[in-house]
């Protein structure tokens, strides 16, 4: 066998022996000239997500993906826009896609994880949140723990569900998501005193109202003449919770 595998080589031309190389280590790589350019499309579209030209963003990751079809950030970017357009299905296929040629990209796993929750697949939005917080080296844990609460929640666990609220706030004190999660679930659990002051907190953090009650309020009552389902019901926790 020894013997066979050096004919072999050999025969080989340096195209060939280059190509092999590229294929055992899993890099199809492109020239650096468009990977520059790649990433310049998806930075662009980054900045546009940031407007709020959401339709321009999708077309600079899509160019983005024509030089590279392997790019990892622009196929989690594009994902996030299919999230918010309600194609879940196409979402699912692009964090999956990116997941598969970087098994460490924690934001893919986080975003596939909302993605699940959002087809009402507890199980296996929880095994993405939990894959993605497996990356010791993941920046943003407290954004996969608060929704890894949300999704225990949703799952009729709200017990889980603040476990992975605190946690998130161990991670960062000062993200006011994760105390609207908490007010809802100890609201659940008969916690009422406690979800009123939790709520009071997260109004006060947030960046939206800066501790105006009645601003918040206003807010809820306009927002529910146009939402329906969990958003709704959550929405309604909030006012009654505000009675307490």
């Amino acid at each position: 066998m020894k013997q066979i595998t050096m004919r072999f080589t050999h025969q080989l031309s340096a195209a060939s022996l280059l190509c092999l190389v590229l294929f055992f280590s899993g890099c199809a790589s492109i020239p650096p000239e468009q990977q520059k350019e790649a990433d310049f499309h998806y930075k662009m579209g980054l900045s546009y997500l940031d407007e709020g030209q959401i339709q321009t963003a999708f077309v600079q990751f899509q160019k983005a993906l024509q030089i590279d079809p392997d790019h990892k950030d622009s196929l989690n970017s594009l994902g996030t826009i299919y999230i918010q357009w309600g194609e879940l299905e196409k979402a699912k296929g692009l964090f999956l896609k990116a997941a598969a040629i970087d098994h460490d990209f924690s934001d893919a796993y986080t975003n596939l994880g909302i993605t699940y929750r959002e087809l009402g697949q507890w199980r296996k939005a929880i095994e993405a949140f939990k894959r993605a917080l497996s990356n010791p080296l993941y920046q943003y844990p407290e954004w996969a723990l608060y929704n890894l609460g949300i999704t225990y929640y949703r799952a009729g666990q709200p017990d889980l569900a603040i476990e992975a609220f605190k946690n998130s706030l161990k991670r960062s004190p000062s993200y006011s998501l994760p105390y609207y999660g908490l007010a809802l679930a100890f609201n659940k659990t008969g916690r009422y005193g406690d979800a009123s002051s939790i709520l009071e907190r997260a109004i006060g953090l947030d960046a939206a109202y800066k501790g105006d009650r009645a601003k918040f309020i206003d807010d809820i009552k306009q927002r529910l003449l146009t939402v329906k389902g969990t958003t709704e019901a959550d929405f309604r926790d909030y006012l009654e919770i505000m009675k307490y």
